[in-house]
């Protein structure tokens, strides 16, 4: 479940910042950010942070949030698949609303441009440094056959496969993402070690073997992030420190502190 978490997570912190949001079902007023397009059939790990939280509650009741939860089950996702460790600022509190349409428009998508992914980047306070480092966890976990199809086949509109995608690479993945049929066949993002956090997902990357746009992108359309993957596919450690730091940011997203949000007591729906 590590890859879910740790995305969960992102996906939480991208939309209105890291408050929970994502963990709410549709009911009463809200209607669920897990119907987004991000987030449909693909977001999960709903009920490991369902178990945390009934633990949690347990042992010291209306203390932790849901938000909270996310953000250090994040962290220890890294360390039990073998990446860095961070100490992960505590104190925030969940929303009492969800959106569906920030959902839908906030978070970078597997097709996007990478300007188009560095602005939304650089709308959550996020640089260049965070966008490369933080795509390093593409270093476990699965990806769909439909968020890559279009490399396959009909790259640019085209009718013509993606060429900065190795050639024998894509004919191994065309064998189970067929042009049409078997959407949600899942593929490593990271072939070489696909359970291990290291640094092999950026060496792929200048074997021009990332499996999606939005991994490949970071090497062929601009400058600063190409020298950011060589530095990183050159040197784990350095990769590790960038990429703790760059997450205790983004766990920093607009958090709710104080009197705002509330404690929920279920991650699921808000406090009655």
């Amino acid at each position: 479940m590590a890859a879910s978490i740790m995305r969960l997570h992102f996906h939480d912190c991208f939309v209105k910042g890291c408050d929970g949001s994502i963990l709410l079902d549709s009911s009463g007023s809200i209607i669920s950010e897990k119907n987004s397009v991000p987030n449909r059939n693909s977001a999960r790990g709903f009920d490991v942070v369902d178990e945390i939280k009934s633990a949690v509650e347990k042992e010291c009741p209306h203390t932790v949030s849901c938000a909270d939860i996310l953000a250090i089950a994040a962290r220890d996702s890294s360390v039990l698949t073998g990446g860095p460790s961070w100490e992960v600022p505590l104190g925030r509190r969940d929303s009492r609303g969800a959106s569906l349409s920030g959902s839908n428009n906030n978070i970078p998508a597997p097709n996007n441009t990478f300007q188009t992914i560095l602005t939304k980047f650089k709308l959550k306070g996020l640089n260049i440094v965070d966008l490369v480092a933080l795509s390093g966890s593409h270093t476990i976990g699965d990806s769909r056959c439909t968020s890559f199809r279009q490399r396959l086949y009909n790259q640019s509109g085209n009718g013509r496969p993606d060429y900065s995608l190795d050639q024998s690479y894509a004919a191994k993945l065309r064998t189970r993402c067929p042009r049409s049929g078997g959407d949600q066949n899942l593929f490593f993002l990271d072939f070489v070690s696909p359970t291990k956090f290291d640094n092999s997902y950026f060496k792929n990357i200048l074997a021009s073997k990332g499996l999606l746009s939005s991994d490949q992108v970071l090497y062929t359309k601009n400058e600063a992030s190409m020298d950011l993957v060589k530095q990183y596919a050159a040197n784990n450690k350095l990769f590790f420190e960038q990429f703790a730091q760059s997450m205790i940011k983004m766990a920093n997203i607009s958090p709710l502190t104080g009197s705002r949000g509330e404690i929920r007591k279920n991650c699921r729906k808000v406090n009655g």
